[in-house]
């Protein structure tokens, strides 16, 4: 576990406890000895409340976001970046003195603290090479704390069912890390993991310096050598580990690649001692293929052998939100809930859809109208390329959950570049209307996918969908 005492020594306080990035950093607070409370919008306004009763159920007191939770300058009230000044924990905990930390600041405090971290960056795939690295270091017996920002299916029982991290006694952590916010640049890993570069929340300028810097500080970093951003920062590494499906020279590379609907096989090649090892993974698409690929470098730069993280992996279930198949209707309509929600995660959920016949309903939710500027146009492109003629993508209104955010730019105007882009779009506002459409539009066959971020209420808008569907 952690050594981290001064840590668990005083109370905490979470603004925005249920959050994909809070919640399991409390998880993991908590598990190691600390006093945690919180509070959160979502559950003032009534959503999820299993997931806050399931808090409540471990020991955490909830509060109101009211400031009322906040009582003692002992408190470490901890918040992400994105909570306004003027929110009342902000305001309380200003009055009584308390410390702050930054969601970041924190995570970054308890991985540096254990003996040995494995940190996964990247702009996509990071959630899913965290739950495979985190999988193989668990069935080989290294008991490691993992810090996910997706619930890992292999970890969920009736007692834990939003397993977004597990806390373990062994000496490594597994963790994926975040460049969006530059705060990327505060950990310490022993092995790094890049697995692409591309644009997302910063220039590229700002990226190749971050994930430079990233790979500079590891004592070992596995780098992606199919993808020219990440090839090109391998110079930055002390000792390197690569991988890749398309590159002859990467030390650990695939053959034999078989894609399903639903799942995937593949040799991986050890080029190093000229080894094979059959692959065989419950999750679809060749982006899960490379995602292995760079689990299973991390897992040996960290001393398992190839062998061993291969067949690890064969027992991987996935990441809730990740290609999660809810459910096929009697009429043969599978309804897809899924994370994507750059350019580069929908265009990897797309392509996994289009490797196979049949029609594609894509539903997408922005996850803010301030993403939605930086990256709608390169979105309304991908979604124009990758799917076809008799394919349709529905959008509503971004997801907003109040404060001062300018919204003058919504989903209409990225409706309006896909049509100019030769795809087939339509914007309807309300998220319930476009249920409504999709169950009205939807044939035999059809693939219905729900795509989105930062909104946990999607995977129940998912089930409702096919609930209409089976109606």
């Amino acid at each position: 576990m952690t050594d981290a005492p001064a840590l668990t020594a005083h109370p905490w306080f979470f603004c925005g406890i249920g959050g994909s990035g809070m919640l399991p950093l409390a998880l993991i607070l908590k598990g190691q000895g600390a006093v945690v409370a919180g509070s959160d919008r979502s559950r003032d306004q009534g959503r999820t409340p299993e997931k806050f009763a399931w808090l409540e159920s471990l020991g955490f007191d909830l509060f109101p976001q009211d400031g009322s939770g906040v009582v003692s300058a002992d408190q470490t009230l901890v918040a992400s970046a994105a909570v306004e000044d003027t929110v009342p924990e902000m305001v309380r905990a200003k009055e009584l003195g308390c410390a702050r930390m930054s969601r970041a600041q924190l995570l970054a405090t308890l991985f540096n603290a254990a003996p040995a971290g494995i940190a996964i960056g990247g702009t996509s795939g990071k959630s899913t090479v965290t739950g495979m690295t985190g999988w193989i270091m668990t069935q080989t017996g290294r008991d490691p704390t993992i810090m996910n920002g997706a619930v890992m299916k292999n970890f969920v029982t009736p007692d834990a069912p939003f397993a977004s991290a597990r806390v373990g006694q062994g000496r490594i952590f597994v963790s994926e890390v975040d460049e969006s916010d530059g705060s990327i640049a505060l950990y310490r890993p022993s092995v790094a993991v890049l697995g692409n570069v591309s644009l997302d929340h910063k220039s590229l300028e700002e990226l190749r310096q971050l994930f430079g810097d990233f790979l500079g500080r590891a004592d070992v970093a596995v780098v992606n050598l199919d993808d020219a951003e990440t090839a090109a920062l391998a110079a930055h590494a002390k000792t390197l580990v690569t991988f890749g499906v398309t590159s002859p020279d990467a030390q650990i590379g695939a053959a034999d690649i078989v894609e399903q609907a639903t799942s995937l096989t593949a040799t991986v090649l050890d080029r190093r001692d000229g080894s094979a090892h059959p692959l065989s993974l419950k999750v679809p698409g060749r982006h899960n293929l490379y995602n292995a690929l760079a689990a299973i470098a991390a897992a040996h730069a960290a001393g398992v052998p190839v062998a061993e993280a291969v067949a690890a992996l064969g027992s991987f279930a996935g990441l809730a939100r990740r290609f999660d198949i809810v459910g096929t209707s009697a009429s043969g309509i599978t309804v897809i809930d899924d994370f994507g929600h750059n350019p580069d995660k929908v265009s990897a959920t797309l392509a996994t859809l289009k490797a196979h016949p049949g029609r594609v309903i894509a539903f997408f939710q922005p996850h803010g109208y301030g993403p939605l500027r930086q990256m709608g146009a390169e979105l309304a492109q991908v979604f124009a390329r990758k799917l076809g003629p008799d394919d349709v993508t529905i959008l509503c209104d971004p997801v907003y959950f109040g404060g001062t955010v300018d919204r003058s730019e919504g989903s209409e105007r990225i409706v309006r570049l896909i049509g100019e882009a030769g795809g087939k779009a339509e914007y309807i506002p309300s998220r319930e209307a476009c249920g409504k459409r999709i169950a009205e539009i939807a044939r035999d066959g059809d693939r219905v996918v729900i795509m989105g971020a930062r909104d946990d209420t999607l995977s129940t808008f998912a089930a409702d969908v096919l609930s209409q569907l089976a109606s």
